[in-house]
């Protein structure tokens, strides 16, 4: 492994899991049945382990209910001057951490993952495009290669996964956290999910927690889950009362306590598989992501195509994104696998850069008005109405329009723009696309798709006398109970007192009358705390 480095540059980016020197744990603890006191798991509805359903810990982690999008890797190569076919292999044959002997939350984690061994075979398929990656920046950076398991415990290896303290990605880092180290969140892109910025981001945190606890890897780790300033307290409190200050003996919240045990059971499996009779799932033991430099914004559907892929094979790869193209400001990379890097980058290098984003965020200035901004961008009124779902012309200083810029056709770009379903959506309602064949008319798409001739035409922007053309796509917008994107999570919130509808509703960026229709609530109730919320989160806005 340690002989195959990807030939790129990477983004050295800074992040972090908690807040500084934590006044509030990253997720609260609360009470646990008699075995999740000993440590023992009970049962996993989302892929996660340990207790998972009983408390709020790292439990509070939504991970996708199917299976991760299967992007089109490089076909498996023999590695070169390396003993290991697999990774997996590998990072065993490297481990560094001492496993305690007879350590009752130790044994009970390590029961649970060997009771479902179809839970690691779901984490390696989510691991797959990006293990070889984080296995290769920890030994360039010298931390032990037992923390290449540590996205296991935190998310299941899912970019996506977000927790009800929101922590975000792979890493699970909470917004200020990342911000204190450096990892950029704008309305364009959010580190924390973004595998590359984020793994610098665990690294350099995990190698700030190693110096501050004097190496010991334990304590650091405890700290990553519960904040330095928690783990430092308690061991003050133990030498205080003159009793040890080893991990085991801290007075930790019970999340903590199995979280370390968590990574270590995990350990002791993947360093002794034989022994155990563990299959543990295989990785081809060979680089297959490569990250691009692309220089500057560009249109994520145009760098789908220019890459070969789907657009939602580009976004598994590239979870940081939250909109339809890259953060103007950067970073200006790609995550691609290695086979398609070479004929991207001649792609790229043969469209100029005024030609590599058909859209744009226009922030209104004193002095705008709608037609000026229409004209500036060579669209019309309509389209930036329609785009925005504006009822009027009326626009104001500092709000931002989402503006297509004309090439040959705004409107058809508008309507074939992967990204627009949900933002000319109505609530409530979902886009498709009919595609226009021989002998299409109007009215007999309306009756195939249950819907009017009028509504067809006004979500077009066409008239009833447009000729249609062969091969051209018609937007068709049908009710629907709730409009779900690949980047929103639900999620159980526990209430707390001094809660409040609004309070909440401001916490996670949604509207209070979605928290009252997504839990059946009175209005008239007062919120009890203890009391469990369901609230679906977008995460672009998260």
């Amino acid at each position: 492994m340690k002989y195959l480095l990807l030939a790129c540059s990477l983004l050295v980016l800074n992040g972090c899991k908690l807040t500084e020197d934590v006044q509030e744990p990253l997720t609260q603890s609360v009470d646990l049945t008699a075995k999740c006191e000993a440590g023992e798991p009970q049962s996993d509805t989302h892929d996660i382990p340990a207790c998972d359903q009983a408390q709020e810990g790292v439990a509070q982690l939504i991970h996708p209910l199917s299976e991760p999008v299967d992007v089109p890797l490089p076909e498996p190569v023999e590695p070169v001057e390396a003993t290991y076919s697999d990774v997996w292999q590998y990072i065993g044959s490297n481990l560094e951490f001492d496993i305690p002997v007879n350590e009752p939350r130790l044994d009970a984690q390590k029961r649970w993952f060997l009771r479902h061994p179809d839970y690691m075979q779901r984490v390696s398929n989510r691991a797959r495009p990006f293990l070889y990656f984080i296995v290769e920046q920890l030994e360039a950076q010298n931390i032990p290669l037992d923390i290449a398991l540590l996205p296991i415990v935190e998310s299941a290896f899912d970019p996506l996964a977000y927790s009800h303290g929101r922590a975000s990605g792979m890493w699970q880092f909470i917004s200020s956290t990342g911000k204190r180290f450096g990892m950029k969140q704008t309305w364009w892109y959010d580190g924390r999910r973004d595998v590359i910025a984020s793994t610098q981001g665990a690294i350099d945190y995990l190698k700030y927690l190693h110096e501050m606890f004097d190496g010991n890897w334990m304590h650091a780790l405890a700290a990553y889950n519960s904040g330095e300033g928690r783990v430092q307290r308690a061991i003050r409190k133990n030498k205080r009362a003159g009793k040890s200050t080893d991990f085991w003996s801290l007075d930790l919240p019970r999340e903590t306590r199995a979280y370390v045990p968590k990574l270590l059971a995990l350990v002791d499996i993947l360093q002794n598989a034989e022994k155990y009779n563990f299959n543990w799932p295989t990785i081809n033991n060979a680089p297959v992501i490569e990250v691009v430099e692309i220089e500057s914004q560009l249109d994520l559907a145009m760098a789908a195509d220019m890459a070969s892929l789907t657009l939602k094979e580009l976004k598994a790869l590239n979870p940081g994104f939250n909109h339809w193209a890259t953060d103007p400001d950067g970073p200006h990379q790609l995550v691609l696998p290695i086979d398609r890097a070479e004929p991207f980058s001649l792609a790229l290098a043969n469209t100029p850069k005024q030609d590599r984003i058909n859209w744009a965020r226009h922030k209104v200035q004193s002095g705008d008005s709608i037609g000026e901004i229409a004209q500036q961008y060579r669209t019309s009124i309509s389209v930036i109405k329609r785009v925005n779902d504006m009822d009027s012309n009326t626009i104001y200083i500092g709000d931002y329009l989402l503006v297509p810029v004309a090439t040959t056709d705004a409107e058809a770009s508008m309507l074939n723009h992967p990204q627009m379903a949900r933002t000319v959506t109505n609530a409530g309602q979902q886009k498709t696309t009919h595609t226009i064949a021989s002998g299409d008319t109007l009215s007999e798409i309306a009756q195939m798709h249950n819907v009017s001739v009028r509504d067809l035409t006004r979500w077009n922007n066409i008239t009833s006398r447009t000729t249609l053309q062969i091969g051209a796509q018609l937007a068709i917008y049908t009710d629907m109970p709730t409009v779900t994107t690949d980047k929103t999570r639900t999620i159980t919130y526990r209430v707390r007192n001094g809660d409040s509808l609004s309070r909440i509703a401001s916490k996670f960026n949604v509207s209070i009358n979605d928290i009252v229709r997504w839990n059946t609530l009175n209005r008239q109730k007062y919120l009890q705390p203890g009391q469990r919320l369901r609230l679906t989160i977008d995460l672009t806005k998260s």
